[in-house]
């Protein structure tokens, strides 16, 4: 199918956008309409009420040509990132819920909070996180994570994504290689991790390989140095992390996302096309701009004119866009006729439990 899309069309399957207000702007469903983009992604500022989220995917997927079936994506982890207002499902920290180390719970938990989303419309949630809670002066994961053991993220992040899985929503692991030892916060600056690369291999990477190998659809990628790996360039910018670690040796073969282009740890470095045509080049499927719908009009132009000029990076464009796609058909979104259901009484039978689990 991509094959047949023209270049505009091809290379706008690559982004996935956010926008301000609380409905889908004009613009944004015209480009939907036209297979200019690839999706939407939603947050708080979006999403006064369940009913207003409803709203926004069926006209999301309405716009959208039913062979080119949007991400409609929602950063719904539990604790401190959480997207959508009461009654939806309300989680604790994974830390706390990692503490308890029961992963029917966590199988339970994630299989509920995809129903939820996909009730919604949601065919995408950007969750798990697969970062290791290895450093106590993290500003930005900290208790996002579920545990300072990777062998106990491992385990306890692979049960929730399958339970999101089984629900009909596609989980993404995240960060990739692994956030969970910087100091800095790749919204407001880039990281750097100093490790060698055999302490990488022991610690950030082992939750990313169970992932994988449990069948997670998408992961996203850190705007990170690790300078064990690739010292010149950050994950989302490189070939050596995105493809040759993530493809070649892991075997990931499903759908690769940058984490936002507009985050300071880029966007203070360089131009949004740079970074949009970097990011594809390294191995990235899909590409995020949450909120600067002029931005993201200025990453697909980059994106094609530089696969209108160079016959290897629309290759590379054709294998993302597929790759996208495959996963859209695979985990179309599904929003059920109204939001009601959202909210009910096994969400809130759950809450009670965890609560008393958690004393």
């Amino acid at each position: 199918m991509p094959h047949a899309l023209s270049l505009p069309q091809l290379c706008g399957q690559l982004l996935v956008v956010g926008f301000s207000g609380t409905s889908l702007p004009p613009t944004l469903e015209t480009a939907l309409r036209q297979g200019r983009m690839g999706g939407i992604i939603v947050f708080k500022r979006n999403l006064p009420s369940l009913e207003i989220a409803h709203a926004i995917n069926r006209a999301t997927q309405g716009a959208a040509p039913a062979e080119l079936p949007p991400f409609i994506a929602v950063d719904q982890e539990g604790g401190r990132v959480g997207r959508l207002p009461p009654p939806f499902v309300k989680l604790p920290p994974m830390r706390q819920l990692g503490a308890l180390g029961d992963l029917g719970l966590l199988e339970r938990v994630g299989r509920l909070l995809g129903t939820e989303l996909r009730r919604l419309g949601y065919n995408l949630d950007f969750a798990p996180v697969l970062d290791v809670d290895s450093n106590p002066d993290n500003p930005v994961i900290g208790d996002r994570a579920f545990s300072a053991d990777p062998a106990e993220v491992s385990r306890l992040a692979s049960a929730t994504l399958e339970g999101i899985q089984a629900a009909g929503v596609m989980a993404c692991g995240k960060h990739f290689p692994g956030h969970g030892d910087t100091h800095l916060d790749s919204h407001l600056d880039l990281p750097f991790v100093r490790h060698p690369e055999a302490r990488l291999r022991a610690v950030e990477l082992p939750p990313f390989r169970a992932a994988v190998q449990r069948g997670v659809a998408t992961l996203m990628t850190a705007h990170v140095v690790y300078d064990g790996l690739d010292p010149d360039r950050p994950a989302t910018l490189s070939p050596r992390i995105s493809t040759e670690l993530l493809r070649g040796e892991l075997g990931f073969a499903g759908v690769l996302f940058s984490d936002d282009l507009e985050m300071r740890a880029l966007a203070d470095r360089m131009s949004v096309e740079e970074s949009s045509v970097a990011a594809i080049r390294a191995g990235c499927d899909a590409l995020l701009v949450c909120s600067d719908l002029a931005l993201a009009d200025r990453a697909h132009a980059a994106l094609t004119r530089e696969a209108e000029r160079d016959p290897s990076f629309h290759a590379r464009c054709l294998e993302a866009a597929t790759r996208g796609l495959e996963a859209r058909q695979r985990f179309p979104p599904r929003p059920d006729a109204d939001a009601s259901g959202v909210g009910g009484r096994e969400a809130r039978e759950l809450e009670a439990e965890i609560a008393a689990r958690l004393g």
